[in-house]
């Protein structure tokens, strides 16, 4: 491993105005303390409506290593993580969340783990600082994830980490637009290592993640990691045959020994269940079908509206320059 790497810190940024002048000085802070270089910092604005952008431009004309890339709408945190991962140049790179959460002071702790030989260290997340229901919610997911997962995904492990370029190398080659990018991280395999850090409260600002979003955010892992619920169906599918007919067999006998008459209540019941394992299971298989279908457009992932830096602006001086002369 390089023992002073270059650096990328990427960070999606979507309506944070309220974070990003202390989130740009403490970043700062952290690269100025690393030695090697030139390091940068690669903020992806996915379509911010508020001052975000004017004030990331404002922060890019300030400092060199700043790199923004604007986004031509809003797609989503993940694709916007897929979009740094596509701009940043340095040795590693670090991904972290816009909202201070993560907090930049630890990247010094990752990038030691790194000079260990390690191509991923991501961050466990301990004492976290969300709402108990969220908390509780975050627990049972990653272990049910972990539970249904063909790979063994680690527990309680955000998007926040780092990776060697040989691992951005290989996720940029994934062509998936549902991503979850903690578990292709997981997929890629190479020496990855686990580093408790706690959790820090949102620095300013509401949680652009809603109980919506979050939802699909989990569907994403499950589904694309997973096949357990297609299988689950089939064996459920299977035991309710064997139900099926075993009741069939206490209805005949019912009828023709003890002469009882059978209920309307008993039919209702069977044939609302039946109807209802049916539905919820045509709805699973529908997920898949769905991804698969958004797989087949081919689409591109996100739109890159522009890039603002002094590194581009500088080239396209020059080539300005050149094409006068």
């Amino acid at each position: 491993m390089t023992f002073n790497p270059r650096i990328s810190i990427a960070i999606p940024i979507y309506n944070e105005e309220a974070v990003v002048p202390e989130l740009v000085r403490r970043t700062g802070a952290v690269l100025d303390s690393l030695p090697g270089g030139p390091h940068e910092i690669v903020f992806v604005n996915d379509g911010s409506t508020d001052g975000t952008l004017e004030l990331l431009e404002l922060a890019a004309e300030r400092d060199a290593r700043i790199v923004v890339v604007e986004l031509s709408r809003n797609f989503g945190h993940q694709t916007a993580l897929a979009a740094a991962l596509d701009q940043v140049s340095a040795d590693v790179v670090v991904l972290m969340d816009g909202d201070l959460q993560d907090p930049p002071e630890a990247i010094p702790t990752l990038i030691e783990h790194y000079r260990q030989g390690y191509d991923v260290v991501y961050a466990q997340r301990v004492k976290r600082k969300e709402r108990w229901w969220l908390r509780t919610c975050y627990y049972v997911f990653y272990r049910l994830l972990a539970t249904l997962s063909s790979i063994e995904l680690p527990l309680d492990a955000g998007d926040f980490g780092l990776m060697s370029r040989r691992v951005i190398d290989e996720i940029r080659r994934m062509p998936e637009h549902h991503r979850y990018l903690r578990g292709l991280r997981t997929w890629v395999g190479f020496r990855q290592i686990g580093v408790p850090i706690e959790r820090a409260a949102r620095h300013a600002g509401k949680t652009k993640y809603s109980p919506l979003k979050l939802l699909k955010l989990a569907s994403d892992g499950i589904f694309a990691f997973s096949i357990v619920p297609l299988r689950a169906a089939a064996i459920l599918g299977a035991v309710a045959i064997a139900c099926s007919f075993l009741y069939a067999l206490y209805s005949a006998f019912a009828k023709f020994w003890l002469h009882s008459p059978q209920g309307f209540t008993a039919i209702i019941f069977v044939t609302t269940f039946l109807s209802g394992v049916n539905l919820f299971f045509l709805g699973i298989i529908g997920e898949y079908v769905g991804r698969i279908y958004e797989e087949a457009k081919a689409r591109p992932h996100f739109v890159v509206r522009r890039v603002i830096s002094q590194r581009v602006a500088s080239a396209v001086s020059r080539i300005a320059v050149a094409i006068r002369g």
